[in-house]
Formats: C-alpha cells, structure tokens, sequence
C-alpha cells in the first residue's frame, strides 16, 4: 500500500527515537559518577546516538522500491520520497561517524569498536546485500545494536573504559528495544508476509509473535528483579511506573487494528528507562 501523502516526519519515526534517548541516556547515568568528560561530550554522544537512530529510520523504507508500481503517479511520488529519505538517512550515518570520530579520540581505541559494530550494524539493517531486518534477524540484532553496543559504548565515551557491570545492567533496557521492533512487526504482518518481506513475526507466525512480545516483557522486569534480589538495584520498585502501560499495550497487542502498538511500546522503553535509572 502506498502513502498518498508521502512524509518525512513520518518515515523519521520520532515515537523509535526514544530508542537512542534511553539507551544513551542509561549508559550517560550510569558513567556519571567515573564521568570524566565534559558537557559537550555528553552532549555530542546523545546526538550522535539519535542520528544513528534517525539514519536507520530513514533508510529503512527503501525495501518498499520494488513493491511499486511503474505508471502509477502516486508511485512515482512515494520513489522520489524514499530516494529522498535514504540520502537523509546516509547524512545522518555520516554526521553520526564525525562525532563519532571525534569521540575516540576522546575515549580511546574500545569506542572505535563498538562504534565500527554499530554503524555498520545499522547501515545493514534493511541494506542489501545483509538486510538482516528481512532475514529474520532484526529482533535478535537490535537489541546488540542499538541496546547493548549503545548503552556500554555511550559509558565508555564519558568514563574512557567500558565496564561489565554496565553490560548487565543494559540487559533488560535492550529486552524492550527488541519489543519495540517486534511491535512493528506484529504491527505489519500482514503486510510484510503479502510483500515476502520475511520478518521474525512472519516466519514464526503473528501467535508465536504475540506470545514473545510477552516473553521480553517477563524476561525485563524478571531480570530487574534478579538484579535487586543481588543488590544491583536497590530502588527497583520505581520500575511499578512503567506497569500501567502494559494494559493499553495489551489491547492493542491483541487487537485486529494493531497500528497504536508501536507507540504505545515506545512509551513503556521511555518510562522502563527513566524507572530504572531512577532504580539505581
């Protein structure tokens, strides 16, 4: 189906940003105390995070190319706003790399490597010849990606050294950014499985889908659990914040009209970020 209106708001998906503002903002709170950079650093870490973010939004609707129609004007319009987006999306990636650059330089050789793995990772998102979203791998990779890599490497800008402690303790953080994305998924089954667009959640099948969507949730706040249970958390009652979300997400989740859900999830990883944080 093809957008009658073409936006660039839209293929940008600010609700996806909180994405890198959770997963960068947990690795910043949790270097605040080994912090040894200053206010631009931080700063330059939190923006080169979200332009990774935006540049994987951007180019993801590339693969919608060869699903349109040739002769169709409204066709012709969507080609030139995905042409458009992709090359926003590959200015993104390059500002990304600067700061990105500019970081190690700060930090150290430790944040070239998670730097090099994660821009790479995010290019070969929907990027032929990898595409690893329509392979099947996104939900497994994302959370590497754009949850582990993001948090550990946005420590290590700010502290000069990454730390295992902080590798635990993004854990349960990238469990919901891989439920971000398996809510789009779910979101557009249908659509991708009419398409052969071979996502996680049409090789498994929407059921299977549904019930992990269920299983990251569970594994998150279990995990958070287990971490206080070990004194890792101590405040971790401040994760109750986030419960409420789960009932509209529930709804939507189930539901035949499934387009609320990813935003929806968006909001559960911002309020299950700022919760533990505040759990710390």
């Amino acid at each position: 189906m093809i957008d009658a209106e073409p936006s660039l708001l839209r293929s940008a998906r600010p609700f996806s940003l909180v994405v890198a503002l959770a997963s960068c903002g947990l690795g910043l709170w949790l270097g605040a105390r080994q912090m040894v950079s200053p206010l631009p650093i931080v700063l330059a870490v939190l923006i080169a995070g979200l332009l990774l973010q935006l540049g994987v939004n951007l180019i993801n609707d590339k693969t919608d190319l060869p699903l349109l129609q040739q002769g169709d004007p409204r066709a012709a319009r969507r080609r030139e706003h995905i042409l458009l987006s992709f090359r926003l999306g590959l200015a993104s990636f390059a500002v990304a790399v600067v700061i990105g650059l500019a970081l190690v330089f700060a930090s150290g050789w430790e944040l070239f490597v998670i730097g090099v793995l994660g821009v790479l990772g995010a290019f070969a998102y929907t990027t032929e010849p990898f595409n690893y979203k329509r392979r099947g791998l996104g939900v497994i990779l994302v959370f590497w990606l754009m949850g582990v890599l993001m948090v550990v490497g946005a420590y290590t800008a700010v502290t000069g050294e990454p730390s295992w402690v902080v590798f635990w303790h993004s854990l349960p953080l990238s469990l919901l950014i891989s439920l971000l994305l398996l809510g789009n998924e779910i979101r557009d089954v249908e659509r991708d499985r009419e398409h052969g667009i071979r996502t996680l959640s049409v090789r498994i099948g929407l059921t299977n889908a549904r019930r992990l969507f269920w299983v990251l949730i569970l594994a998150a706040y279990l995990l958070s659990a287990i971490y206080a249970v070990l004194g890792w958390l101590p405040g971790v009652y401040w994760l109750a914040v986030s419960l409420p979300l789960l009932v509209p997400i529930a709804r939507h989740l189930h539901a035949d009209e499934r387009v609320p859900l990813p935003p929806w999830t968006g909001r559960l990883l911002l309020v299950f970020a700022i919760g533990y944080a505040l759990a710390l």
